[in-house]
């Protein structure tokens, strides 16, 4: 693909270059020859203004006693006895090479004077003079072209005539004093045309190779640290994550094309181990109420029981198969919440109303643990949400909070709106979290070994199906704690439409 990219390249090149200089040689050659003719033209005029001018009687005739005059075109005879062709001043008149027409002259034929055609006509298209090089041929009139419907511009005709099997580059001009033709061989330009096109067709495979091998050279060097970086990428497995691919030492877009896939290993090794984890917690969490059920089962198969003991060994197991269903419940609501399976249906909705029924539910078990529930509520605080998802993520928060705060202690709900957000905030004065677990608080199965140590049942996704309700619904939730002072969570919730417009 490079190489034939290359190859329309430099055909492309080659075709523009030829026909520019082809076009440039032409108009080049043009201007010569217009300007030898005209140029020519204009020391016909001067002489022949020059020998209209009175003169001082040299000599008399007898008869008329008036000076001699001489024909109009009778001083270009002069120049047959020259080394060069056409009227040009010889080299003892040097003091008229200042002079721009002449000076035209000498710049365009004494160069090669031998190889121009040059042929004077009077008006009446009678031949006057003509170079030597011309010998019994003569050039065409001006005339003769212009009544074939030839273009004329500035006096001047542009064509090609053949004298003698030769081609020539034919310029009339038709001034004032005189017509003059002035002809060169084409075959000069199209001899350098055809050098040109004979060293683009032998150098143009030479460029393409050489192009070509210097690409393969350049990509072979470019493209290395690719191999390389696809040879590291090749070992790297789900077994070993840790390892990364090497850095090459420039720094472009190889460099930070290997930055990103080092990212992107980064990502995928935490990705692998929080499955690994979740899959570990996940067998723990349900292996214990397993192992209870199992316990229970079998000590009621081992020996006769009355019935009351029959019932406590129920009862025993339906609380486990309560905790089993609420842990596959919390599971398989995250699974859906992580493939979007799980659709919030977001309305209008009291906050105020609520808050205030969660109180109510939970102030039963704040009650048995002889716990004060104070509840700041402000009214008619309305957003946009999912009552059912809300429901449970408040629920949890407090819940929690009065889970794990000592009996006599203190559990204070507020519920308040600012400009744009509504504000719940859930303190408590419980056995708080430790410093370096409140960033991890909202993982799964993540519960604080302090918690454990007190034997209170949870499945350890509460928070972190609390964490995407409030993520669902455009929110935010914060943890401030102080272990053995207690725990604030902070929830701002978007107000609805309506209250942000009147607020």
């Amino acid at each position: 693909m490079y190489s034939a990219l290359v190859a329309l390249t430099l055909a492309a090149f080659a075709v523009v270059a030829y026909f520019t200089v082809s076009s440039e040689l032409n108009e080049n050659l043009d201007a010569s020859l217009s300007r030898v003719a005209a140029s020519l033209e204009t020391v016909i005029r001067k002489e022949q203004q020059a020998a209209k001018r009175p003169l001082m009687p040299l000599r008399r005739d007898k008869r008329t006693k008036t000076p001699e005059r001489t024909d109009d075109f009778a001083f270009l005879n002069r120049v047959s006895a020259r080394d060069v062709v056409g009227p040009v001043l010889p080299p003892e008149n040097e003091t008229q090479l200042d002079d721009p027409v002449w000076s035209a002259v000498y710049e365009h034929m004494l160069l090669n004077s031998s190889n121009y055609l040059i042929q004077v006509n009077d008006r009446q298209g009678v031949i006057v003079w003509r170079s030597d090089n011309l010998q019994t041929d003569s050039l065409p009139l001006f005339s003769t072209f212009e009544q074939h419907g030839a273009k004329v511009v500035d006096d001047r005709i542009h064509t090609y005539y053949t004298l003698g099997g030769i081609r020539y580059r034919l310029v009339l001009y038709r001034g004032g004093a005189a017509e003059v033709a002035a002809a060169y061989p084409a075959g000069e330009v199209d001899a350098t045309l055809r050098r040109l096109f004979s060293l683009m067709l032998y150098g143009m495979p030479v460029a393409m190779l050489l192009s070509s091998l210097a690409g393969w050279f350049l990509a072979q060097r470019s493209l290395r640290p690719v191999d390389e970086i696809t040879l590291s990428a090749r070992k790297i497995t789900a077994k070993n994550l840790a390892q990364r691919l090497p850095m090459p030492p420039t720094n472009d877009e190889i460099a930070r094309l290997t930055e990103t896939l080092n990212e992107m290993i980064a990502r995928l090794e935490t990705s692998f181990t929080r499955i690994r984890q979740f899959t570990s917690d996940a067998s723990h969490e349900l292996k214990t109420p397993l192992a209870i059920l199992m316990g229970e089962l079998e000590i009621a198969l081992r020996r006769p029981m009355t019935a009351h003991e029959y019932r406590a060994t129920l009862e025993s197991c339906l609380e486990e198969v309560e905790r089993l269903t609420s842990l596959v419940q919390g599971l398989l609501d995250l699974s859906r919440a992580d493939t979007g399976q799980v659709m919030v249906d977001r309305k209008p909705l009291r906050l105020s109303a609520l808050v205030e029924d969660i109180c109510d539910d939970v102030i039963i078990l704040a009650e048995q643990k002889r716990i004060v529930l104070d509840q700041d509520i402000q009214p008619h605080v309305m957003v946009d949400g999912d009552r059912v998802r809300l429901h449970q993520a408040l629920l949890n928060v407090i819940e929690n909070a009065v889970k794990y705060t000592p009996d006599e202690g203190m559990v204070r709900v507020q519920l308040r709106k600012n400009d744009s957000d509504a504000v719940i905030i859930v303190a408590d004065t419980g056995i708080g979290i430790p410093a370096g677990d409140t960033a991890f608080i909202f993982d799964r199965f993540y519960r604080v070994d302090k918690a454990r140590s007190k034997s209170i049942q949870g499945t350890g996704l509460g928070l972190a199906i609390v964490k995407w309700i409030v993520d669902a619904h455009d929110g935010t939730i914060d943890v401030h704690s102080e272990e053995g002072r207690g725990t604030t969570f902070t929830i701002s919730l978007p107000l609805h439409r309506e209250e942000v417009a009147s607020a």
